[in-house]
């Protein structure tokens, strides 16, 4: 028999569906694992924990593209889910409500990086899924080439990295949770609180602005310190 973890799930379960944010739940479970929330129970935390760790680990590294803040605001997100349980309200999926935790977080504590002047390290290269990013610029018709071999593809997801740091806030946010979280326009409109049309309108625009950015960087040739 295989191995299970929480409330059935299998070892191959698991590791089946660990690439995408939403883990599928048998009927009623999310709702049953919610209500244990809300009485605060230890074990539904822990199960949380273990069910959205990695998620929600991933979420926060490409928002912020440095490890040890990541791991740290990781456990702040989770903090406050549990603290604030009451108010979700089943509207949409947890995950949902839990990823519009996290970007919160990420907005503010990139505003606090910001005032304090800290670069962001290079670990955000690491995770710029450039197949994902290149095929929406490509979308917009920014014609932003392929690359042909090893090298100039590592060249390319160094500028596409440089190119997603220095993309405002919003305009990251959007990029991420579309093409390399693979929201879908509703969960996006869900987790940021934009209109439909203003999440695609923006969206387009920070693509166009990715795209442009990657192309002046391939151009010169050169990266930032943190980029090299």
């Amino acid at each position: 028999m295989a191995a299970t973890t929480a409330k059935g799930f299998t070892l191959e379960e698991r590791a089946a569906t660990a690439a995408g944010f939403h883990v599928p739940m048998p009927e009623g479970h999310e709702e049953e694992l919610v209500a244990r929330l809300k009485r605060r129970d230890e074990a539904a935390f822990n199960e949380l924990v273990e069910l959205y760790q990695g998620r929600i680990y991933r979420l926060v590294f490409r928002m912020l593209g440095d490890r040890a803040e990541a791991e740290d605001l990781a456990q702040e997100v989770f903090v406050t889910v549990f603290k604030r349980i009451d108010g979700f309200r089943g509207d949409s999926k947890l995950s949902t409500w839990m990823y519009r935790v996290a970007t919160n977080h990420c907005k503010n504590r990139l505003k606090f990086l910001g005032r304090r002047g800290r670069g962001q390290k290079r670990e955000l290269d690491e995770i710029a899924d450039a197949h994902a990013i290149e095929s929406a610029t490509m979308s917009t018709s920014a014609q932003l080439p392929r690359p042909d071999d090893v090298l100039l593809g590592r060249q390319v997801e160094g500028f596409i990295g440089q190119a997603l740091r220095e993309l405002n806030e919003e305009q990251r946010t959007l990029v991420v949770l579309r093409d390399i979280e693979n929201l879908t326009y509703d969960e996006i409109q869900d987790v940021t609180g934009l209109p439909a049309g203003t999440v695609k309108s923006r969206l387009h625009r920070a693509r166009l602005a990715l795209a442009e950015r990657v192309r002046e960087l391939r151009a010169s040739g050169t990266m930032d310190e943190e980029g090299s």
